[in-house]
């Protein structure tokens, strides 16, 4: 007994030792403001993005995506995004498989980037869409299943409205850890998604029909969790 408590303190003791000299998760850079090293083009066209004075600059045409390099599983994405038209469209898609689907658009768990003026411009027949919409709304796509934190349908609406209009940077940090995502909206987490079916995967961001505008965009890598094969976007 006396042996085996002095085992478990050693063993004890070598972990702190280690966890103390391992080196610390850091923020890596996805962009570094010159050119699209690290992106890969998927079915957008060559002059749909571009880089201008640091800034990633998204034309919104046509629609599609540009995807990472590598897939993510765990991790902390910062990305800052700004739309400049009214109504503007875009999004990041997490954990994404990075193929076009039916609409060009691939699958995964949608981080969705709307101006505050889409729902006025999507006006039908005299009622409005509700401004979940615009707050920073997350959902599966492509097959992808999720459970919303602040149901809408299958899509999770955000608790409070965080989003600045066009001409104005916002920030998400999108925590996304063992089929869970939470979602900071410009310094307050107001979202989330758990259960994905698909846990590892691509980055992709979007281009859908309005120039919006990415700077900041960078990646802490977490400790792997338990995704397993089937949880996993095929390699592209």
């Amino acid at each position: 007994m006396f042996y085996s408590a002095i085992a478990a303190t050693g063993a004890l003791a070598l972990f702190l030792l280690a966890a103390k000299t391992a080196p610390l998760p850091q923020y890596v850079s996805l962009f570094n403001g010159k050119n699209l090293k690290g992106w890969v083009p998927v079915n957008t066209d060559p002059d749909t993005w571009k880089v201008k004075n640091g800034v990633l600059v998204c034309s919104g045409k046509p629609i599609g995506v540009m995807r990472s390099e590598k897939q993510y599983e765990n991790f902390m994405l910062h990305i800052e995004w700004m739309h400049k038209e009214p109504g503007g469209n875009s999004g990041v898609f997490v954990w994404s498989g990075a193929r076009p689907g039916k609409n060009r658009l691939p699958d995964g768990v949608e981080v969705q980037m709307l101006e505050l003026d889409w729902v006025k411009l999507n006006t039908r027949n005299g009622v409005a869409p509700t401004d979940s919409y615009i707050s920073g709304e997350l959902f599966g796509v492509g097959g992808v299943k999720t459970v919303p934190d602040n149901p809408r349908g299958e899509r999770s609406r955000g608790a409070e409205m965080r989003c600045f209009p066009r001409n104005q940077w916002n920030t998400y940090d999108v925590v996304a850890v063992d089929g869970v995502i939470k979602l900071a909206i410009n310094g307050k987490f107001v979202n989330g998604i758990a259960k994905s079916t698909q846990r590892k995967g691509y980055l992709c961001l979007e281009s859908e029909g309005a120039e919006i505008h990415f700077r900041n965009i960078k990646i802490m890598e977490l400790p792997q969790g338990m995704t397993t094969p089937e949880q996993t976007a095929p390699a592209f």
